[in-house]
């Protein structure tokens, strides 16, 4: 069965995504290197195209790969689900006039590893959606005498369940036009769970 389905997709030129740890699912054409693995997907009206980064623990981080000074997209995963979409960089350009040391996706990023809700949409759709639904009545009473905070349980949650990728691009508009597309289910064949376009 599991070599039937794998031909199936090569047939039809999809690609078959197994363990957790390897490439998202996408339209993609696979370019390896020594050292990264990388998805260059192909985007119907505003991109042509443009490559993904493997995959990252948000347990490992910070990243120093991720770029100090970038406009991006970036996907997070929880095994095979697409949970979010996100991109960075808006006003990117003027960052660069400014020579910002450090902004874009990595600050986007490291908000998000660092599961504070304050200003992260993302910590905040985790909390609501799927850190408190899971919360039994023991863990609830801890928030009274302050054992247990939103923000910990939240960083918890996503250092132990998601993992991201990310793509570099030139501009602040064209990170915009992407996560519009990656959101519609453009990219990955799926919509992100929190954010669907």
């Amino acid at each position: 069965m599991l070599v039937q389905l794998v031909a199936k997709c090569m047939y039809i030129g999809l690609p078959y995504i197994g363990k957790r740890g390897t490439a998202a699912p996408a339209k993609w054409a696979p370019t390896t290197t020594a050292t990264n693995f990388s998805l260059q997907c192909k985007m119907s009206d505003a991109a042509s195209n443009f490559e993904f980064s493997h995959r990252f623990k948000f347990s490992d981080w910070p990243n120093p790969s991720v770029p100090v000074l970038a406009a991006g997209v970036y996907a997070i995963w929880d095994g095979d689900a697409f949970i979010y979409c996100g991109m960075s960089g808006r006003e990117f350009e003027k960052a660069q006039l400014a020579q910002r040391k450090k902004y874009g996706l990595v600050t986007r990023l490291a908000s998000h590893a660092s599961g504070r809700l304050s200003g992260d949409q993302f910590c905040v759709y985790v909390a609501n959606r799927l850190v408190l639904p899971s919360l039994g009545l023991d863990e609830l009473r801890k928030f009274a005498s302050g054992e247990n905070t939103l923000d910990r349980l939240t960083k918890a949650y996503i250092h132990r369940n998601f993992e991201y990728q990310y793509a570099v691009v030139e501009t602040s508009r064209r990170a915009y036009e992407l996560e519009m597309e990656i959101r519609s289910g453009a990219a990955f064949g799926l919509k992100p769970m929190l954010n669907p376009a």
